[in-house]
């Protein structure tokens, strides 16, 4: 099995650890309270960011333009995720 393999597997991976802890959460608290739609909207999100990132480790060469595209996938990701959680913006996206 090749690197990149591995790194998928691994993005995969840790899409569905992250996505367990809102479910194992909403066993133990009613604070946590998420949907069908809410874990799918979460591991679209997080599986296009990580899935963004690996094309971004594999086709970008020189470092400094691949810092720059992860940045910006990072903050993108942030701002779509804060967005989708509060509603920082007050777009139609978060419900508000």
């Amino acid at each position: 099995m090749t690197i990149q393999n591995k790194r998928l597997i691994a993005i995969a991976g840790a899409v569905a650890l992250l996505l367990s802890i809102p479910l194992i959460a909403m066993q133990f608290t009613p604070e946590v309270k998420w949907g069908l739609l809410d874990f799918i909207a979460a591991g679209v999100l997080l599986l296009g960011a990580g899935l963004t990132l690996e094309l971004i480790l594999r086709k970008v060469k020189t470092p400094k333009v691949r810092l720059v595209l992860v940045a910006i996938l990072f903050a993108v990701f942030f701002l779509v995720w804060a967005e989708l959680a509060v509603g920082i913006f007050g777009t139609p996206l978060a419900g508000s």
